[in-house]
Parts: structure tokens; sequence; C-alpha cells
């Protein structure tokens, strides 16, 4: 059966980021969650590098990831949610969550990986937060407890 959904027009449409690159790790879909998230429009990220939205301490790693995933057909994250840090265009620091799936082209090989990508940066704020602050009062305890 044939499908009837555009899945142009959906992509558009999702509230998460979509971000896919190819095979080189240039950017060729952009959606505009995607630009709300990171704040560089369409034609600002697409045939860049993720380097306009990794932090520069965690490229080494990421590159290397990437073209291994590129090189062997496989990633060990495809049903994991991944939590890392990102980059906005202001400089400002983000924190994301998202999933991967690998695109493949006739001969088998990756072609392209696909990230759906959420900001969770007021989760993450929140949470570091609440664990500061479970600290201070575990400490306070400890401190009370030494005292009796």
């Amino acid at each position: 059966m044939e499908s009837t959904v555009d899945f142009k027009q959906m992509v558009e449409a999702l509230g998460d980021g979509v971000v896919v690159c190819d095979a080189a790790g240039a950017i060729i879909v952009w959606n505009p969650a995607a630009e709300r998230i990171f704040g560089f429009t369409e034609s600002e990220a697409l045939g860049h590098s993720l380097d306009l939205i990794i932090p520069e301490r965690q490229r080494q790693r990421h590159w290397d990831g990437y073209h291994q995933t590129m090189k062997s057909g496989q990633t060990r994250y495809g049903n994991d949610v991944l939590r890392v840090p990102a980059l906005h265009k202001e400089g400002k620091p983000l924190s994301i969550a998202f999933t991967v799936a690998m695109l493949h082209a006739p001969d088998g090989k990756v072609s392209a990986i696909v990230a759906i990508v959420r900001d969770e940066t007021a989760r993450w704020t929140e949470e570091r937060g609440l664990r500061a602050r479970l600290a201070q009062l575990e400490a306070a305890s400890a401190t009370q407890h030494t005292q009796d």
C-alpha cells in the first residue's frame, strides 16, 4: 500500500528538531524546530558540519564515533536516548536529548544519519538545582546527626 504521508510536511511540522547529516557529516535537513532549538536558520545550517552545535571539547569524540559509524554501518545508540551538551547560535549552552537512526543507500552503505532532537535545558537546570539542594539537605542532616 502506498503511503499518502507528505514526509517533508511531517518533518517541518514536528515539534522536535530533525537534523539529517550525510556520510561526510554535512547537514542536509534542518527543520523549523531545529532552528528554534539551536538558533541557526535552515540556510545557515545546510551544508555545514555539526560543529555549529557541538561544544569544542566534545567535537573529537563526536567525529571519531560518527566516522566509525559510517565505516561500520552500525551504531550502538540506535534505541537509546542520548543526552549531551550542545550550543545555541548565541553561544549559550544547551542540554539536548536525541535519538539517532541510520539511512542506507541501495547498496546498503550508510548514506545519512537522522537525529530527532529535544531541548532539555530547562529540565536539566531544574534537576541540577534539585540535586544541589538535596546535597545541602543531606549535609545538614549529617551535621545534625553528628551533633546529637
